[in-house]
């Protein structure tokens, strides 16, 4: 598997004699202080795409790219040398849970997060602002920050963007997000107004809070569904000149046309020479809609989620395994995939490990449906490469309503 997906990646570390000159000056720009920087590569010629790579002190990452979620301070199922050899070069790590267990002065103590879970690569940690808002059942938001209660254990927590900004670099991630206020789908006007008037004030004070020079501050895009909202977050964010951006408030809901809506009127308005990351997505047909409106990052649970239940991603669609229609089925999930739940098992075994709770059915549905992200993404790179994205929109249109074939 690992042969065969470093060949799938061969392509896109050649790079042109231009490319090359690229990552020699970001590789200079890092060695006299300067830890991130992002160069636009190529575009595709028929959409917004781009194919770029992000410079970190942990090394490049080529985009678009999907960050598998390492919550706790790990991807569930997958130890960091196997994510490693998928070919993920970066992951995303949660700030609220590492922030209330261990402790993010835990985390510093021990070398910072890279040390801590042995990952050598880039990390991207999100401000734990959605976990607040999604996790507590009662919440106070104010101007200072928000006041809320641990999942855990149900102790109050206050967490302002101060100490948001602190956390994070406590962490030592190469990438940090700034504390956002993000409110649910379906949100009146007034709800969604006061949500980016929240937000933009929490950018300014994280700015100014922000001190830690190896790591890069992305600002955090809100406005819901409502155009105008959408514009004014985008063009005030915008103007407070962060490393990136992230696009928040989507994909938690709404109609897929909308939230490509929304994606147009953003994409239009933010720093072309700047990343974007489209937070929480990750079902192929929105992924390789939002990479075609010049979307860089990605990040979602839900390939490792669905994998713990039993449900593997294949091209011909979402294959649940509980059904009893695969308890015989000795084929592969999908011939052509080189991970080792295809290379080796059958349905049949894999459905059986999965009705016992067997940990090594949860890891194998896991390891198949993060190969398929990164071989998606793969995918969308030689689509910008060749100048052909609206013919992958094309092919992945329509897939949730595929059916794997029985």
């Amino acid at each position: 598997m690992r042969l065969r997906l470093e060949a799938e990646q061969a392509a896109f570390r050649k790079g042109t004699v231009e490319e090359e000159r690229t990552i020699n000056g970001m590789r200079e720009s890092r060695k006299s202080g300067k830890a991130f920087s992002f160069a636009i590569l190529r575009r595709d010629t028929g959409t917004r795409a781009r194919l770029g790579r992000m410079s970190t002190n942990h090394g490049d990452v080529l985009t678009p790219a999907f960050l598998p979620v390492g919550t706790r301070g790990t991807v569930k199922a997958m130890s960091p040398w196997e994510l490693r050899d998928i070919g993920y070069e970066m992951i995303l790590a949660n700030t609220y849970h590492l922030f209330l267990r261990p402790g993010c002065d835990l985390v510093k103590e021990a070398g910072g997060l890279h040390a801590f879970m042995g990952w050598d690569r880039p990390i991207l940690t999100d401000s734990g602002g959605f976990q607040v808002f999604s996790l507590s059942p009662t919440l106070e938001v104010a101007e200072e920050g928000v006041r809320f209660r641990s999942v855990y254990d149900g102790s109050e927590h206050l967490l302002t963007p101060e100490m948001a900004v602190a956390s994070q670099e406590d962490l030592g991630s190469d990438v940090a997000m700034i504390l956002d206020h993000c409110v649910a789908y379906p949100a009146s006007r007034e709800e969604v107004e006061s949500s980016v008037e929240v937000t933009l004030g929490w950018a300014e004070r994280s700015r100014a809070a922000h001190s830690l020079k190896s790591q890069a501050l992305f600002g955090i895009v809100q406005g819901g569904t409502y155009a105008d909202l959408r514009r004014r977050s985008a063009a005030e964010t915008a103007r407070m000149d962060f490393a990136g951006y992230g696009i928040g408030g989507l994909s938690v809901g709404e109609p897929r046309e909308v939230m490509l809506e929304c994606l147009d009127v953003q994409a239009a308005i933010l720093p072309e020479g700047r990343p974007r990351h489209l937070l929480g997505i990750g079902d192929p047909e929105g992924l390789v809609e939002a990479v075609a409106r010049g979307v860089d990052i990605f990040d979602c649970v839900l390939p490792t989620r669905l994998a713990r239940n039993g449900v593997a991603i294949t091209r011909q669609g979402r294959m649940n395994l509980r059904h009893a229609v695969y308890r015989r089925d000795l084929r592969p999930l999908e011939e052509d995939c080189p991970c080792p739940a295809c290379a080796s098992f059958t349905r049949a075994y894999l459905r059986h490990l999965h009705g016992l709770g067997e940990i090594l059915g949860h890891r194998l549905l896991t390891w198949h449906n993060l190969v398929f992200m990164q071989r998606l993404l793969l995918d969308c790179r030689a689509a910008i490469e060749a100048g052909r994205m609206v013919q992958l929109i094309q092919e992945w249109r329509g897939y949730s309503e595929r059916i794997p074939r029985e």
